[in-house]
C-alpha cells in the first residue's frame, strides 16, 4: 500500500501548504479526542493560516496528527498564541513520554486530499535514499491510480531535508482498503512502484481505523 500521487507540489487550490506532524504515546484516547474537538471548535476557527488535520491512535496507543497549515509562518503563529499555551498544558496529560513535532516546508495533497469523510487512515512513515528522484515519482500523474484503486480517497504526503516522509492515505474503509491492495496493479504502475520501495528504508505502517479529522470551515 502507500501510492504515492501527483498534485502541484506543496499546493491546494492555489494554498501553499505546510504539514506538522505530531506524534506520541496516547494514555487517554478519549480525553485526546475530547480535547482536538475543542481546538476545532475554539481555537482552530481564530488560527490564522490553520487549513485541517487528520488524527488518530493506534490499537498499540501511538497517536499521530498531521496538521496543515497555509505556511510556516502560519503554524508558528499558532503555536504562540497565549490560548494554545493553555489548551497544550491540558493535553499533554493524554500522553507517556514526549510528544515529538516534525515540521515539513514541502508537503503536496493527492486526489482528495485530506478527506474529512474516509472510514480508514493508513499512514506510512519510513525513509527515502534518494530525495529528488522520490519527488520526481511524486509528480507522476494520477490517472492510473484513480482507475486501479478507487477506494482511495485521498491523501498527503509530506517529506523532510533528510529524506524521512509521512504519507496519509484515506480510505472509504479498512475492508475497501484490504481488498484493493490485494489487486494487481498495471505493468507499467507496478514498474514504477517497485523501483521506489527498493530506496525507502526504515518503513512503518500505523493503521488508524477509527480516525479523527478537522477542516476550517
Amino acid at each position: 500500500m502507500g501510492y504515492f500521487g501527483r498534485e502541484v507540489a506543496r499546493r491546494i487550490g492555489g494554498i501553499e501548504v505546510f504539514i506538522q506532524i505530531i506524534q506520541g504515546k496516547c494514555r487517554d484516547a478519549d480525553t485526546l479526542h475530547r480535547q482536538l474537538d475543542v481546538w476545532r471548535k475554539e481555537l482552530g476557527p481564530k488560527a490564522a493560516g490553520w487549513l485541517g488535520g487528520t488524527y488518530g491512535v493506534t490499537e498499540d496507543n501511538r497517536f499521530i496528527g498531521v496538521v496543515r497549515f497555509e505556511s510556516k509562518e502560519a503554524a508558528a503563529r499558532n503555536s504562540v498564541r497565549p490560548e494554545q499555551g493553555v489548551w497544550w498544558a491540558e493535553t499533554e496529560k493524554c500522553f507517556d513520554g514526549d510528544v515529538t513535532f516534525h515540521d515539513c516546508d514541502e508537503a503536496m495533497m493527492f486526489l482528495d486530499g485530506g478527506a474529512d469523510d474516509a472510514g480508514f487512515v493508513q499512514v506510512m512513515q519510513g525513509r527515502v535514499e534518494d530525495p529528488q528522484r522520490f519527488r520526481r515519482f511524486m509528480e507522476l500523474p494520477m490517472d492510473m491510480l484513480h482507475q486501479a484503486r478507487p477506494e482511495i480517497i485521498g491523501g498527503s504526503i509530506a517529506m523532510e531535508p533528510d529524506g524521512r516522509f509521512t504519507e496519509t492515505i484515506a480510505f472509504r474503509s479498512e475492508e475497501a482498503a484490504r481488498e484493493g491492495e490485494s489487486k494487481e496493479m498495471p505493468a507499467d504502475m507496478r514498474q514504477a512502484w517497485d523501483e521506489e520501495m527498493a530506496q525507502m528504508r526504515d518503513v512503518v505502517y500505523l493503521d488508524l481505523r477509527h480516525p479523527w479529522f478537522a477542516s476550517k470551515t
